[in-house]
């Protein structure tokens, strides 16, 4: 089982936490990753791309000239698609570009996001993401302690964000701060440092742990006990 040491916010190691092989040693799976990503983006599309059709378009809707005898083509309405100015044939028209994604795959993808930061070297857990005071310069501070200095994604537990936390870090440059319970395959993957508070990391690692199939569980066992014994 894989340890990760424990730091304050001086970047002083203060203990030892033991993380899953089940979660974070899983061999990192770019195909669910990109399906991951490419959900929750989709779901960000706004769909408000709209066309008129030859109801909504401007113009009268009188029949120009007589069916037959004119010598001339027959048509209904200046709005006809086929002249100019007319209705927009199966044009787009505002829609949801959410689709339905597998809570197992996401916890799949989750565990495969945060395999690839610890095997990157970009996992930090920290005690508590708690400063003494809600300013920006104390995180940034922080931040510069712990060597994420370029872009970062703060994971705090809980249900709701301490103030001097959310106040503290709302304004830095490159900085999101999520719950441990909402924190996405997309975050870990958009930002460079993953910055965790003790308590988040132990909850999030909880919830994946019920995610992975006891099949699996039972061949990795197996797979460290051969290795042992040779």
């Amino acid at each position: 089982m894989a340890k990760i040491n424990v730091v304050d916010l001086g970047g002083n190691t203060v203990g030892e936490l033991e993380l899953a092989d089940e979660v974070f040693g899983v061999e990192v799976n770019e195909a669910l990753l990109w399906e991951a990503v490419k959900h929750y983006r989709a779901s960000l599309r706004q769909g408000t791309a709209a066309t008129k059709n030859k109801k909504l378009v401007s113009g009268s809707g009188k029949k120009l000239w007589k069916q037959k005898g004119t010598g001339r083509a027959r048509v209904g309405s200046v709005r006809s698609p086929i002249w100019r100015h007319g209705g927009t044939v199966h044009g787009p028209q505002p829609r949801s570009y959410d689709y339905q994604f597998p809570r197992k795959k996401l916890l799949g993808a989750l565990s495969s996001a945060l395999a690839s930061k610890l095997q990157d070297g970009k996992l930090t857990v920290v005690s508590s993401l708690e400063a003494t005071e809600p300013k920006t310069k104390l995180y940034r501070k922080m931040l510069d302690t712990l060597d994420a200095k370029k872009t970062a994604l703060l994971v705090e537990s809980g249900t709701k964000l301490s103030d001097a936390l959310f106040y503290g870090s709302r304004n830095l440059d490159g900085v999101e701060l999520v719950l441990s319970s909402e924190v996405h395959p997309y975050d870990l993957l958009r930002y460079e440092h993953a910055i965790f508070s003790q308590s988040a990391i132990e909850a999030l690692q909880e919830t994946l742990k019920k995610n992975v199939s006891k099949r699996r569980v039972r061949a990795q066992a197996e797979g460290s006990a051969q290795q042992e014994a040779a």
